[in-house]
């Protein structure tokens, strides 16, 4: 794409006036959160913190273009791995960049992929010697104290009038989250992490020592030639496409439809309050010549388990210390809460030796998993393949390959009882306006791994056969239209889906957008999957495809250079045999960000009207940094919250948030320990962000 140096200039000199103090999440990145909640299965966590962290510390800090190793492309979500593969071959082919406007030469570059890039990039002269830096003055520390609460109480606060019995939560109301991180450019990280979820005790109790989860890391880039990482305390690794392991967020189907590959940096530093999906000891990667690198990494943490009693054991075998099941919440509100955490110790030995040249690479991958206890899950017919036991040893091998427009990846992956998975896909560019993707699938339901988080329909790498085409047209400057088809089997029953199954989804977005000015889309998707129904005598559940039809209007609009307004309408029916339930919800968003003001906030009102919680609607929602809202919308009523963030100095900036929902058809809010008497739902966030 040819674009005269005077337009590109003008382009990013206007994005660079207009920058904030924070890096917003673009509308696709929104609509990336959205798809993610949309399509999990299980209550897991996700990490999409420390990447926003990063990008936003390089704006600062950028990182020079022509010293940019695969590695380090992998910090940017927005780069497609065509081009990337791009931009490592015209580095190799014409040496170093001369100015920022050569990146329009490199194939697949286009100015939106440009004016991304390039808040985060620059070009260091290169005959001016670099001044030496002092790491201890030039870093840059970063702390970060939150308190939120639920302003109406939860039965698992309140004391039994008539017992007289303590609440069943141990703790108050209140949450807390407490962060300190020293960050170097990108060659020194270290910091802490500390949380207390509401429902936990503070400095009393199971918590005498504070608060509930305590992470600490030391991550350092480059110490030398030789060694390129090094990672103490706790830490992230990605192995190739997440059959074996993939730690963090991880992108599912969403209206991105061509980003279907996993693409990670093998040692990330961790700072999040997930606290299951991450590694805790020790991680290196060696280069070991110029194409061979070897990361290494051993990990020792106690984790939350239920403790199996010995009547779950069959009569034959004698009484033995085991659990049946792996807890990810992170919850230790109740006595039975907190009798399962800690409750067993995983050990963990892993390794991947990756062979890389600039159109590709490939790698072995290896993963051992031990715990002090035993698995042995509760018997169900839908689980006699998964792990049981105490060790599991896992293998994979991972590639990538670019050839012109072709860029070909994928994993194949071996678990310890002989079960199979690969994932194999290709990206492709037929013409600068037209990108198509198309990944196949293949888990064997005997397929054992802890720790798998692959590109499908489910999670785990288990019990799925599938087929999925992307593609993405540009037919003008200022249209975008995504598709995607996606089509699956389990060859074997599932939780809750007593049968064989099939299942299909697609998706269309049509988005038309003018910079600075106006954005808006149309968007339908059309799921159809297998789920379980009663059967009429009661004796066992039937199967029945179920449909689900969602579509969206969306509409963004700048009014001046400080207010956006943003109004969305989703309409949708969920059926399934003769019984349809359909739903429509609406919001009204106003932002308003003056540049050069130290007041900004954002603000929303929402209405809804669904029949159940089987038709609802999720929408990202603004929340204080480091902080990610994704709401259901189901029910029937209303929903309001405000944002403000007031920038007392250049390094102190104080926010705060106040969301309610009020319903109309109800009279609960929630159920167990996390029920609500009454229509109304009111959360309060407070936060702390100071930079020195």
């Amino acid at each position: 794409m040819n674009v005269h140096p005077f337009f590109l200039f003008c382009l990013f000199s206007f994005s660079a006036f207009g920058q904030t103090d924070t890096l917003p999440l673009l509308q696709a990145q929104e609509d990336l959160l959205e798809s993610y909640f949309q399509e999990q299965e299980t209550d897991e966590g996700f990490d999409y913190n420390d990447l926003y962290d990063e990008l936003n510390y390089l704006r600062d800090k950028p990182l020079d273009l022509n010293s940019l190793s695969a590695n380090e492309l992998d910090l940017f979500p927005f780069l497609t791995a065509l081009q990337k593969a791009a931009y490592l071959e015209y580095i190799e082919k014409h040496g170093p960049l001369i100015s920022e406007y050569e990146l329009q030469a490199i194939p697949h570059f286009d100015i939106p992929t440009i004016k991304q890039f390039l808040q985060f990039v620059t070009i260091n002269d290169p005959n001016i010697a670099p001044l030496p830096s002092n790491w201890q003055k030039d870093g840059q520390h970063q702390l970060l104290m939150r308190w939120s609460k639920t302003l109406q109480a939860k039965r698992g606060f309140i004391e039994n009038e008539n017992t007289g019995e303590p609440s069943p939560y141990t703790g108050d109301e209140n949450a807390f989250y407490l962060r300190y991180r020293y960050m170097f450019t990108n060659r020194l990280s270290f910091g802490f992490t500390a949380e207390k979820d509401a429902g936990e005790t503070f400095f009393s109790g199971n918590n005498k020592q504070g608060f509930d989860f305590y992470s600490a890391h030391i991550f350092i880039n480059n110490p030398n030639g030789k060694i390129r990482t090094v990672a103490l305390g706790d830490y992230s690794v990605s192995m190739g496409q997440g059959l074996v392991l993939f730690n963090g967020f991880s992108t599912r189907k969403s209206p991105l439809t061509t980003k279907i590959k996993r693409s990670a940096r093998p040692l990330r530093r961790y700072s999040s309050v997930n606290e299951a999906d991450f590694f805790r000891g020790a991680a290196t990667t060696v280069r070991l010549n110029k194409n061979i690198g070897l990361t290494a990494f051993f990990s020792t943490k106690k984790r939350d388990a239920n403790i199996g009693e010995e009547e779950d054991l069959p009569d034959e075998l004698p009484p033995v210390n085991f659990i049946t099941s792996l807890q990810t919440s992170g919850k230790h509100r109740t006595l039975s809460e907190i009798e399962d955490k800690n409750s067993i110790r995983q050990s963990t030995v892993g390794g991947i030796l990756k062979w890389r040249k600039k159109r590709g690479h490939i790698a072995a991958n290896f993963l051992y998993n031990k715990l002090d206890k035993p698995l042995n899950r509760r018997a169900a017919l839908y689980s006699q393949d998964l792990f049981n036991g105490n060790k599991l040893f896992n293998t994979s091998i991972d590639y990538s390959y670019t050839f012109r427009n072709y860029h070909f990846f994928g994993e194949t992956a071996l678990s310890g009882n002989g079960g199979t998975a690969t994932s194999n896909g290709l990206i492709m560019s037929l013409d600068p306006k037209i990108d198509l993707a198309f990944l196949y699938r293949n888990f064997q339901k005997e397929h054992q791994a802890l720790t798998a988080r692959p590109f499908a329909e489910t999670s785990g790498a288990t019990n799925e056969k599938g087929i999925y085409l992307g593609m993405e047209i540009r037919p003008f400057n200022e249209w975008t239209i995504n598709i995607y088809y996606d089509q699956w089997k389990h060859e074997w029953l599932r939780f809750r889906t007593d049968a064989p199954s099939v299942g299909h989804e697609w998706l269309v977005k049509i988005n038309y957008k003018i910079r600075h000015k106006l954005e808006a889309h149309i968007q339908l998707k059309k799921e159809v999957k297998s789920l379980n129904i009663d059967s009429p005598d009661g004796r066992f559940n039937q199967i029945f495809p179920g449909q689900n039809f969602q579509g969206r209007v969306h509409l963004s609009y700048n009014l001046n250079k400080a207010l956006e307004w943003r109004s969305r309408f989703y309409a949708g029916f969920s059926k399934i045999k003769k019984k349809q339930l359909n739903g429509v919800a609406f919001y009204q968003d106003l932002k308003y960000k003056p540049f050069g003001s130290p007041f900004s906030f954002t603000t929303r009102f929402a209405i809804f009207d669904t029949d159940d919680f089987a038709i609802r609607f999720y929408a990202y929602e603004n929340d204080v940094l480091n902080s990610f809202t994704v709401a259901p919308y189901s029910g029937r009523g209303s929903r309001f919250y405000f944002n403000a963030r007031v920038r007392l100095s250049r390094g102190v900036l104080i926010e705060g948030r106040w969301a309610r929902t009020y319903f109309t058809d109800k009279n609960t809010i929630g159920s167990g320990f996390e029920e609500i008497k009454g229509p109304a739902k009111t959360d309060v966030k407070v936060q702390m962000r100071i930079n020195f």
